[in-house]
């Protein structure tokens, strides 16, 4: 990435330190060489096992499931990314696939961010709501829901294509996260909006639902055995931190410091500044893309919740 100064971009040599140009070119292959190997494999056990054991398909199994495709769309990616940062930025794949890699991240970033919404959310209506959730929702009110979010983020994330883009540097040919420095203001605002609609409102509602779901755990049920009931809100409030500790590891540093470093170009910051806040968001990418490999401990973590709805159900 450059440093924008004014109107002009300055040579990313004569501004970024060897020593953080080399450590992306360390960081980034061997995190997502980490990322797609154990995302792989554990997201095709997991589809796998969605669609040969678990049938039929609850609500929650099919909002887990789409959450699995998403990641392994994803990690199916990131052969290329890996190839283009161990090339020390060099893409030789085209224009037409660095869209593609690109589109691909954000889109499994806000698929994800959506379908654990939707778990939550109707994780929030089996504890709270449990007789009301039994008898209104079906599979077929997930198939829509998920129908919704698919076609929501694409619809969302179609004007991305227009702007990703490639451009020459000396022989190499760098496949650009953002878009060109004359249509840069343009993409900071779209990219605002994109992050307001699918991750800022979500994790919101996230954290309602789960503030409510921990104060109905906290109050005693009855028809419980005490020991079951013990043993049940543990493992429920568990889950719950556990979801909230993965978001906000692999989700929040993230839009924090790309919202940072947009806005520091945007305000024409001095290179030094620029150049710190650019080294965070390196860091926190990989950290965004382990949520492939952090959402099968969702599916593990299911199969005990699923030991607390028989007792709450009694």
């Amino acid at each position: 990435v450059e440093c924008v100064s004014g109107n002009f971009s300055l040579p990313p040599t004569t501004l970024i330190p060897r020593s953080e140009k080399e450590f992306k070119y360390i960081l980034l292959p061997v995190s997502y060489s980490l990322v797609c190997f154990l995302g792989l494999i554990l997201n095709s056990v997991a589809l796998w096992m969605f669609i040969t054991k678990m049938r039929p398909w609850k609500p929650s199994t099919i909002y887990m499931f789409h959450l699995a495709l998403s990641d392994t769309l994803y990690v199916l990616s990131l052969p290329m990314l890996i190839y283009y940062y161990a090339n020390r930025s060099h893409w030789p794949f085209g224009v037409f696939l660095c869209k593609i890699v690109r589109f691909l991240f954000y889109a499994n970033l806000y698929c994800s961010i959506l379908f654990l919404t939707c778990i939550s959310v109707h994780r929030y209506l089996g504890i709270c709501h449990p007789i009301r959730t039994l008898t209104l929702v079906k599979p077929r009110h997930a198939h829509m829901v998920c129908s919704f979010v698919w076609i929501a983020v694409i619809a969302c994330l179609v004007p991305k294509l227009s702007f990703v883009n490639t451009s020459q540097r000396g022989n190499d040919t760098l496949c650009h996260d953002t878009s060109r420095p004359d249509e840069f203001h343009n993409y900071v605002t779209y990219n605002s909006v994109v992050m307001v609609l699918l991750f800022i409102l979500p994790f919101l509602v996230i954290m309602v639902c789960y503030c409510l779901m921990a104060r109905a755990l906290c109050q005693p049920r009855k028809g419980l055995f005490q020991s079951q009931q013990s043993s049940s809100r543990k493992k429920s409030i568990k889950l719950i931190i556990v979801v909230l500790v993965v978001f906000a590891i692999c989700f929040v540093p993230f839009h924090i410091t790309r919202s940072l470093y947009y806005g520091y170009r945007i305000l024409d910051a001095d290179c030094r500044s620029l150049n710190i806040v650019n080294f965070a968001y390196k860091i926190t990418r990989p950290l965004a893309s382990m949520n492939s490999c952090l959402d099968p401990i969702l599916y593990f973590l299911k199969c005990q919740y699923k030991a607390f709805c028989v007792f709450y159900y009694v």
